[in-house]
């Protein structure tokens, strides 16, 4: 029989809670949701009001991946939607908007992404957001030290800079904005990743072809589109271990720069409640209205 839970009034059927999904340590389907659960105060406010996709790999990050935009068959009425334009129409897409249905979202096997824009404003960007990408031999070392340089040359535009880990191979920065059009904050992004190409020359590449990006760090700008989405903070990656797309300090950076240890700024599930508790919400200013900046005109 499928155990029946309450989560905030609501009964949630949670599945297979003994099924190993990360089979080099073990961890299973009962953990996720527990970490879910643990992360949840954290990880809610970035999931608030932006319309969700769904990476699902029900069967580990071994088995089958599907990218889902559209609203998942059986969600319960309860679950918030919201509608979404598409160059195509419109579609429906849910919104994780209180602890039951995240749980009910995590029980489906989930990476949350998310698009720089919330549901009452498409297309207007309130997060800028850089996926430092890199391509071996280059490593998360080489992305902070572009992070480096993107945070101190966002800074000299009046813009704040927060990292964290895309929970792969790589870092994202995110800046909280006053909301401006999609298509001007890709341009700015656009524009800067091709700064940091001719300023650090050699370690830098601002265009997506994989015969340019060996040993250097791709600048993913694209993301900005109003049209993609990045992987949430906190969301659990399908990889072949249960690592986070976890929040750092800009100290933590610096140090992995410095020691050229890249497992320094690899998380595990079970390491994210201690660096809750040590450090609270690393990125709660992303959703601090008074931390957003403006784009130079």
């Amino acid at each position: 029989m499928t155990p029946i839970t309450e989560v905030e009034g609501r009964r949630l059927p949670l599945s297979n809670l003994e099924k190993v999904l990360y089979p080099a340590t073990g961890f299973t389907k009962g953990e996720l949701l527990h970490y879910y659960a643990t992360a949840a105060d954290a990880l809610l406010p970035h999931l608030r009001n932006r319309p969700i996709s769904f990476l699902r790999f029900p069967d580990g990050p071994d088995g089958q991946h599907f990218f889902a935009k559209n609203v998942p068959p059986g969600a319960p009425e309860w679950v918030r939607t919201a509608e979404v334009p598409r160059s195509d129409g419109v579609s429906r897409q849910v919104l994780v908007q209180d602890l039951a249905s995240l749980m009910w979202a995590a029980n489906l096997v989930t990476e949350f992404h998310t698009p720089q824009w919330q549901a009452d404003a498409p297309a207007q960007a309130d997060r800028l957001v850089l996926d430092l990408d890199p391509g071996a031999p280059a490593d998360v070392v080489q992305c902070c030290e572009v992070a480096l340089w993107l945070r101190e040359r966002l800074a000299a535009d009046g813009l704040d800079a927060f990292a964290k880990t895309s929970g792969s191979k790589g870092l994202h920065l995110l800046v909280p904005l006053v909301p401006v059009p999609s298509e001007q904050a890709s341009a700015y992004a656009k524009e800067l990743a091709q700064e940091a190409e001719r300023e650090v020359p050699g370690l830098v590449v601002h265009r997506m072809a994989r015969s340019l990006r060996p040993g250097k760090v791709f600048v993913d700008h694209s993301q900005n589109s109003a049209a993609k989405t990045t992987a949430a903070p906190y969301t659990l990656r399908a990889r072949a271990e249960p690592t986070v797309s976890a929040p750092v300090t800009w100290d933590e950076v610096e140090a992995c720069r410095d020691s050229h240890d890249a497992l320094e700024l690899v998380f595990l599930a079970d390491s994210i409640a201690p660096r809750l508790q040590r450090y609270g919400d690393l990125l709660a200013p992303l959703n601090d209205a008074e931390r957003a900046g403006r784009l130079p005109s």
